[in-house]
């Protein structure tokens, strides 16, 4: 097995540091204006790391007069988000969040740190309600876990109760369902309330309206995933405008270079073992790109009806400098 590893070429996606560089500094001479670019592939989530990434990125910088943070995520943690918040605003007077595409979730948590948001055509927030993976929840066809939603739980105890309002729904939900996964998805959801109104306070001083518009974000919304707009941002409250034609453009360019580098990176051994070498996380500013890159095989142990990850060498990497003088070395986060 290990022969016909070595004989596969192993699939590696591009680092477009040098055009996504050129990029940035083409914005920021347009706006006179700090960039920072925070994205995710669909494979990457925003995590604890992206702080100590990002602080690696501006720990030298002058406290700016603006700052624009071009964020592209589907989400991720909660308590992350408020980290990166927190360490942005003791670096800037004021924080303008610009949006493209997806921002979503523990993004748009992200995007409410801002002092005012910019959002293109594509760009969209989403409601924050929490859904959480926990060691005890259900598994999936593939024997992993997944994640449990405070609102389909709640909505599940509605539906019992207007269908069967005399018995008592938890003796059979609880065949289902951990009843611990009951409390911590609870608990997630207190959390989550209180994250939003704390990022909200950074820039807002009306406290009963920052509480309102986090209950709103996480209670009020059919779906997890519900499209919040530019229309639908104005109307509960936040500070949001359309993005410039010209800036979204170039903005969509960014994206696009970050999405060649986040492409999917899968190289097949065998029908039971992949190599996966993929991009995942990439945060960048004028003269520094720090992202996160996979580096493992993964075998699927059929007794188990899973993928199992084996010899992962997965790392954080800094690039620095200009031109063909730029280089690139692995970033310790531990």
């Amino acid at each position: 097995m290990e022969n016909e590893k070595k004989a596969v070429k192993i699939i590696k996606p591009p680092v477009l540091y040098k055009q996504t560089q050129q990029l940035i500094k083409k914005i920021e001479k347009s706006e006179q204006v700090k960039v920072l670019s925070y994205w995710n592939s669909v494979n990457g989530s925003i995590c604890q790391n992206d702080v100590s990434a990002l602080f690696e990125i501006i720990k030298d910088w002058e406290v700016q007069d603006k700052i624009y943070l071009f964020i592209k995520s589907d989400g991720g943690d909660g308590k992350a988000s408020l980290r990166i918040i927190n360490l942005l605003r003791q670096h800037t007077h004021k924080l303008i969040g610009v949006i493209q595409g997806e921002c979503a979730s523990a993004a748009t948590m992200l995007a409410l740190g801002a002092d005012e948001i910019l959002m293109g055509p594509l760009a969209f927030l989403s409601a924050v309600d929490t859904s959480i993976t926990h060691d005890l929840s259900p598994v999936d066809k593939n024997n992993s876990l997944v994640s449990v939603s405070q609102d389909e739980l709640s909505r599940v105890l509605n539906l019992w109760n207007r269908e069967n309002g005399q018995t008592n729904p938890y003796h059979d939900l609880y065949q289902y369902i951990h009843p611990l996964v009951f409390g911590a998805v609870d608990r997630a959801g207190s959390l989550s309330i209180k994250l939003c109104s704390d990022i909200l306070s950074y820039h807002m001083v009306d406290a009963e309206k920052a509480s309102e518009i986090s209950r709103h974000l996480n209670s009020d919304y059919p779906s997890h995933g519900y499209p919040i707009t530019l229309r639908e941002a104005q109307r509960i409250g936040l500070n949001a405008r359309q993005l410039d034609k010209d800036l979204n453009d170039l903005f969509s360019e960014l994206n696009s270079l970050y999405s060649q580098m986040g492409q999917r990176a899968y190289t097949d051994y065998d029908e039971n073992n992949y190599h996966n070498n993929e991009i995942i996380n990439i945060l960048e500013a004028d003269g520094m790109q720090v992202y996160f890159q996979n580096d493992k095989d993964w075998h699927y142990r059929n007794e188990e009806r899973r993928y199992i990850p084996m010899n992962d060498n997965s790392s954080w990497y800094k690039v620095t400098g200009t031109g063909a003088k730029s280089t690139a070395k692995t970033f310790q986060i531990r």
